[in-house]
């Protein structure tokens, strides 16, 4: 009995220490979130989800922008419009050939200028009787430039005393010109109908102020080339007519528009017409003759005075 209540002392001796040492042992902590390495795992996601809606996204996309930036099937290429054709060489050229070509005074002599316009052994090809074609007056209309080697040039003449066009094909090879086919009378070009000049409201006052400065103006302009600085606007320049070419004799100045097309009221343009006396005959007993002229004048308001910036020939002076 005394050996069993011993041995069951040290059993209860033993519970007690392992109960006491499990109460003095620190609690175990819970783990915090994204420790071991959790918190990158959870970017690393996130980027690779980013990355691959981008991905897909760039790709459904780029392919409909581009259809949309694309031109439409079967849309011409842009054209460049400055070709490197030598248009004036080939207006004198056309002018020149154009001169031979309209005079068959002399067949055979026709047939040898015009060798120097066309391909060798084509000058028979324009081969025509002896006085059946005349041009006067000939003078280049237009060049019509087709591409860089080609171009049609149009040539107005009075082709047997009537008006007419004549139209001559060049080619140009970068360097040298020559006729690329026959010339093509045509109808001599129609007169543009003039429209009506436009109106605008005008400024009675200016007109009034400007008679006097543009009478004077237009008297040192053609005979008192010493006094024209007086009516010039400071640092402008006008150069007056030849010494003893006309004389002075009237000045109209049409209504003078209210504003400037510039939007500075300070300056304007006045349309004049001026009467010119012309020199008599070389005997001094022959009448004198007058010339009507029209100008288109630039004037500035300096705060009290007008002056004279520009002159030049007027537009429409016809319509008005």
């Amino acid at each position: 009995m005394a050996k069993t209540a011993r041995r069951d002392t040290a059993v209860r001796d033993r519970a007690d220490d392992v109960e006491h040492d499990e109460l003095d042992a620190p609690r175990p902590r819970r783990p915090r979130a994204g420790a071991g390495g959790r918190w990158w795992v959870g970017v690393g996601r996130v980027l690779l989800w980013a990355f691959i809606i981008v991905v897909v996204f760039n790709g459904i996309w780029f392919p409909i922008r581009n259809g949309f930036s694309l031109p439409a099937t079967g849309a011409e290429p842009e054209v460049n419009e400055t070709l490197d054709f030598p248009e004036a060489s080939a207006a004198a050229f056309a002018l020149r050939f154009a001169e031979s070509y309209l005079d068959t005074s002399d067949p055979e002599a026709r047939l040898t200028s015009l060798a120097a316009f066309v391909p060798d052994g084509r000058a028979s090809d324009l081969n025509l009787p002896a006085d059946s074609l005349s041009g006067e007056n000939l003078t280049v209309m237009d060049v019509d430039v087709r591409d860089e080697h080609n171009a049609v040039v149009a040539i107005r003449a009075d082709v047997n005393d009537e008006a007419m066009s004549l139209e001559v094909p060049v080619y140009s090879d970068g360097s040298s010109l020559v006729l690329s086919g026959r010339p093509a009378l045509l109808a001599a070009p129609s007169q543009a109908e003039l429209p009506a000049a436009p109106s605008y409201d005008t400024d009675s006052q200016a007109a009034e102020q400007l008679e006097g400065v543009l009478t004077g103006f237009f008297e040192a302009y053609a005979e008192e080339a010493g006094h024209l600085d007086r009516y010039v606007e400071p640092g402008a320049s006008v150069t007056p007519l030849p010494a003893n070419s006309v004389e002075f004799s009237e000045l109209s100045v049409m209504p003078v528009p209210s504003k400037s097309s510039t939007g500075d009221d300070d300056v304007r343009q006045v349309a004049t017409t001026v009467v010119w006396g012309l020199p008599s005959a070389g005997d001094g007993e022959g009448e004198a003759g007058q010339l009507a002229q029209s100008y288109l004048v630039t004037v500035v308001n300096s705060g009290n005075e007008w002056y004279v910036r520009d002159i030049q020939g007027a537009p429409h002076s016809f319509g008005d």
